[in-house]
């Protein structure tokens, strides 16, 4: 039930009203078909046998009358049904959606985009499905139960035994399937994530794909895991299917027994032939019903899987909460970073740490460079600047205050971040850009596009800044995708730039523009740069050399080039290149 309401928390009263409303409704038509064969019995036993036309008639118009007003119950309760299973799903999505938006890294490391997908789309629908079928069914199928047997019953107590020896039966070789198969319709969901995940990463690699010649490759991957899936969802429905053969034996069983021994009673005098009629018409309620109940219990078992994946969504605690106390900092003071012994493990383990005491002062202001290995962390050590990940120990302040005493909100948009992968999403030039400041100016815009060496080639384009990019960016290539990202970043005019290793696609006369740019438009920003290119921070106020997650050196590019190794050996390497 604590599931359940999970599930519930949230839905607009409309929907609500819906869900109440469907039920209602189908007990409505459930009591209207209850009394309709009784009046058939009545025509058959008083109207026929006693050759009364007028009776028949008046008795038959009541039926047609009693069937039309139960057909209209039906379908209003169909209507309540979907709109209300609908409204659930589209307040479960959101609900879903939002929650993830509040996902630290390593949730969503956690969990895999696949996964999240899967459970956004499939899982959702799953219990969507449920939830019609059980806002609808789950009342009539159990009212129409109860009705119809108390009505056998009332015509013929004895004869009523046939069904009630049947559904304890039943009912435990149900429990029992249901039992076996959840833990497979578990697997099964799971294999739906890896069927995602293989997807979503070749229309993402699509060009690399082709260019690559792994057609075919990528073919039988989706083909494997296509079968996996299948052979998952045939493991878990095996057991599932044996419910319908089941209630179908149940069925003509009790029907064949009920007009054996039914028969009997009428040529012996027990029982009357409209009352038989009646009878048999009431035992195909209940055991309708029963089918009912079934798919209600095939829906649950399928979707409890579903439930379960959603609920641990929905319970997940980021591991990085934003300060709910009074006291919690509104404002970024200035740019200045301090790293104080900082240990970080991405698995929450002091054994495997990706950063070891790294400790480093950066005053507000100043230009930072950033270079060393692949792996050596730089990335990792920048991602706690913005909370983006919390400290294993030692702490990281910003204008003089640790990370974890700001409001969320304020520290982050006080830092714009300019990722190794280049990310634009669907829209135009514009509207992408206004991501760094939704207010911003044309002038603006313009401003921070020529900073970023952007506005030459975005004029050239016949709608400039009007023009549509399509999903991620297609239409440009990855060193204007650059530019334009840090064009972004700068509508922000944060404390604290962030460019990681984000000019490698550009050549090196564009970077020393921006670089130059940089300095000028933002003077009192602090500005971070990472590269693999020493020309791109040998001009910087202060290097660090990262190698395998430590500090292994810092200075100016001429103290650098004088005494650390590794730095010297990159410069080296680089410039015998050139």
């Amino acid at each position: 039930m604590s599931n359940i309401s999970k599930l519930l928390k949230g839905l607009e009263r409309k929907y609500k009203v819906c869900s109440v409303m469907s039920p209602v409704t189908m007990i409505g038509e459930v009591i209207l078909e209850t009394v309709i064969p009784l009046l058939m019995a009545k025509i058959i036993d008083v109207g026929i046998a006693n050759n009364d036309l007028s009776y028949v008639l008046k008795v038959g118009l009541l039926m047609v009358g009693l069937s039309c007003v139960s057909l209209f119950c039906g379908a209003m309760g169909a209507r309540f049904s979907a709109v209300g299973a609908l409204g659930f799903a589209r307040n479960l999505r959101r609900r879903l959606f939002s929650k993830i938006q509040d996902f630290s890294f390593g949730s969503i490391d956690r969990f895999s985009t696949s996964s999240l997908v899967t459970r956004l789309t499939t899982d959702v629908t799953n219990v969507q499905n449920t939830y019609q079928m059980i806002i609808r069914m789950c009342f009539r199928a159990p009212f129409m139960m109860v009705s119809g047997t108390i009505m056998a019953c009332f015509i013929n107590r004895k004869l009523s035994t046939v069904f009630f020896v049947a559904i304890p039966i039943l009912a435990v070789l149900l429990a029992l399937i249901g039992t076996k198969a959840h833990p497979r319709f578990g697997k099964m969901m799971k294999m739906y994530d890896n069927l995602n995940s293989t997807v979503q990463e070749n229309l993402t690699a699509i060009r690399v794909v082709k260019s690559f010649v792994r057609t075919d490759f990528e073919n039988k991957k989706f083909s494997d895991s296509a079968d996996a899936v299948r052979a998952a969802q045939v493991h878990a429905e095996k057991l599932v299917i044996l419910t319908m053969p089941l209630m179908q034996l149940v069925i003509y069983t009790c029907i064949i027994l009920s007009l054996w021994f039914g028969g009997r009673m009428v040529a012996f005098g027990n029982m009357k032939t409209g009352e038989l009629v009646s009878f048999i018409t009431y035992i195909g309620q209940i055991l309708m019903s029963l089918m009912m109940l079934s798919m209600i219990f095939i829906m649950l078992v399928l979707s409890r899987a579903s439930i379960a994946r959603i609920v641990e969504v929905l319970d997940e605690e980021p591991e990085i909460k934003n300060s709910e106390a009074v006291s919690a900092v509104k404002e970024v003071s200035n740019g200045s970073i301090e790293f104080d012994d900082v240990n970080f493990s991405y698995l929450k383990d002091p054994k495997n740490c990706v950063l070891e005491d790294v400790s480093l002062s950066i005053k507000s202001g100043q230009v930072v460079g950033i270079i060393g290995g692949t792996g050596s962390s730089k990335s990792t050590l920048v991602s706690l600047i913005p909370r983006l990940y919390d400290t294993l120990s030692g702490s990281v302040k910003v204008g003089g205050r640790d990370v974890r005493d700001y409001d969320l909100k304020t520290l982050r948009d006080s830092v714009a971040m300019v990722l190794q992968k280049n990310v634009l999403f669907s829209g135009s030039i514009k509207e992408n850009l206004k991501w760094g400041n939704e207010n911003a100016t044309d002038e603006e815009i313009v401003e921070a596009c020529k900073a970023a060496d952007a506005h030459e080639f975005v004029s050239s384009f016949p709608e400039g800044y009007d023009t549509d990019l399509g999903q991620g960016g297609v239409n440009i290539s990855g060193g204007q995708k650059q530019r334009l990202c840090i064009a972004r970043a700068l509508l922000k005019k944060p404390k604290i730039l962030i460019l990681d290793d984000s000019t490698s696609a550009v050549d090196t006369a564009t970077d020393a523009r921006i670089r130059t740019a940089l300095r000028n438009t933002l003077p009192d920003t602090t500005k971070i740069i990472i590269a693999q290119r020493i020309t791109s921070v040998q001009d910087a106020d202060v290097i660090y050399v990262m190698d395998n997650g430590k500090i292994n050196g810092c200075g100016t590019h001429e103290e650098l080039l004088r005494d650390n190794e590794i730095y010297r050996e990159v410069y080296e390497s680089q410039q015998s290149q050139n």
